[in-house]
């Protein structure tokens, strides 16, 4: 399969949503969330990371398979695919982050299977396609560096540079797992959230976006995900994933904030509330 997966028009709404990290809750519930609103596979996307830190990586790839939606390749794809000795997710060596990321990581390369691996390696890199006269790219991290974080704080600058590189309208990823929205004058820069992990905003809520029809362009609009979060923690439990991300799961925040500006930092613990926004 090619880097670039072109879809052509497509029209809304579209659901798009990053992060399942091997939460299987958090994926059947994404997953009956898209039917309620009548939404079809083929209109629903996933920016990538569909294994990561929780306990049923096998099962979750194989829900996202069946489902039939289209996914772009994360970090945590492509180095499982390739075999590699971590996750790739960007975190410095020696880190909290990096060390948090060891157990999870050997459990989730144990648990997928080789042919699991062939469909993650020939997963595109980017998804294009058009709606409501707008060219949309969908990646993971950034353009280029598939693990690069881009956060709320991250300069409008700095996203501008990085978004001038798709040739799209709109950008859209889900690696850094908080979701936002900015708009500038060539176009707009959004992210998903996750659902398989909280915004680190002391909820235990996941987030998805919604593309949606609005006159003669697109209205995005976030949302939040409820999902059975016990269930996933004291899954994670029984596999032996205890603390850290198990943890994270039912207060809300994360195990360690080594990868967040400092704005983001300052804002831990605070429930996310974010506006839609015309496009």
């Amino acid at each position: 399969m090619p880097e670039v997966k072109a879809l052509g028009e497509l029209t809304g709404p579209l659901l798009v949503f990053g992060g399942p990290y091997s939460n299987l809750q958090a994926t059947q519930a994404m997953k009956a969330m898209a039917r309620e609103r009548n939404i079809p596979p083929e209109h629903v996307f996933c920016t990538g990371d569909t294994v990561a830190y929780c306990s049923d990586p096998y099962e979750t790839v194989e829900l996202i398979r069946e489902w039939g939606v289209h996914v772009v390749k994360g970090n945590c794809e492509a180095s499982l695919a390739a075999d590699a000795p971590d996750c790739g997710c960007g975190f410095e060596e020696g880190t909290n982050c990096s060390l948090l990321s060891v157990d999870w990581y050997r459990f989730a390369s144990s648990q997928v299977s080789t042919e699991q691996k062939q469909w993650m390696e020939h997963l595109p890199s980017r998804i294009t396609l058009s709606c409501a006269g707008h060219s949309i790219a969908l990646i993971h991290g950034g353009l280029e560096q598939i693990n690069q974080f881009f956060f709320p704080s991250t300069p409008r600058e700095v996203k501008r540079q990085e978004h001038s590189k798709s040739g799209a309208d709109i950008v859209i990823g889900g690696h850094s797992g908080i979701p936002f929205g900015d708009t500038f004058s060539e176009g707009a820069w959004l992210n998903t959230g996750v659902i398989g992990m909280p915004a680190n905003d002391g909820t235990k809520d996941g987030w998805y976006l919604l593309l949606e029809t609005a006159g003669h362009g697109l209205k995005a609009s976030w949302h939040r995900l409820i999902y059975n979060a016990e269930k996933a923690s004291q899954a994670m439990k029984d596999v032996g994933l205890c603390g850290g991300y198990q943890e994270a799961l039912l207060t809300g925040l994360w195990p360690s904030m080594e990868i967040l500006p400092e704005h983001e930092k300052s804002v831990r613990g605070k429930p996310i509330n974010l506006a839609a926004i015309s496009l």
